[in-house]
């Protein structure tokens, strides 16, 4: 197993971990979660790795950052802990534009500039990604539905760079971004009781 391998393998597993743990509302989740993307940011620029997803470098680097924050969002004491919510149709709207206006713009200076594979689609779900991360960290109870569509349309740009690793990973992704919108559902009745 080369060198590139081995930090897709323990990105994966510290993701995986990472995503468990957010479905049950555990802080403990934030850690992995930096932990994980931090190594995918440098797996998807390694000059040896021959990568370049340059978007998803990106991407991955606001999950880090997303994370410290998520961390500090989450320690809140329990009388202002985030709990799980929902937006409204106008909080969509504009989560949606912002999203259809940055992710043209990203990908033509990813392909322009930097000669970058895939460059839409890796700049639509990466902007897609900045958009539900946050929304994620916020408990926004829709963060699992942009989940959804965004694990579903990685999966192919990951299996286009022979990341067969991070391809499995988008497949689990789906499968518990599904599990997480029905725990977060449920939860949510539970809160308004």
């Amino acid at each position: 197993m080369s060198f590139f391998n081995q930090i897709e393998l323990v990105s994966v597993i510290l993701s995986l971990i990472f995503l468990l743990l957010l479905m049950r509302e555990s802080i403990w989740c934030w850690p992995f979660g930096i932990l994980g993307s931090a190594l995918g940011a440098f797996l998807f620029v390694a000059p040896g790795a021959e990568v370049k997803l340059y978007s998803e470098a990106i991407l991955y680097s606001y999950y880090v950052w997303v994370g410290i924050y998520g961390w500090i969002r989450w320690s809140r004491p329990n009388k202002v802990k985030a709990e799980i919510r929902k937006w409204s149709l106008k909080q969509h709207i504009i989560a949606l534009s912002i999203g259809a206006i940055f992710a043209p713009s990203l990908g033509f200076l990813m392909g322009h500039y930097l000669n970058s594979n895939n460059p839409y689609l890796d700049a639509a779900t990466t902007v897609f990604s900045f958009i539900a991360s946050y929304m994620q960290a916020e408990k926004i109870l829709s963060s699992w539905h942009f989940w959804i569509v965004i694990n579903t349309v990685t999966i192919g740009l990951y299996l286009s760079k022979d990341l067969y690793l991070y391809s499995a990973l988008m497949v689990v992704y789906l499968v518990m971004s599904a599990i997480g919108l029905h725990q977060w559902q449920v939860k949510l009745k539970a809160q308004l009781v």
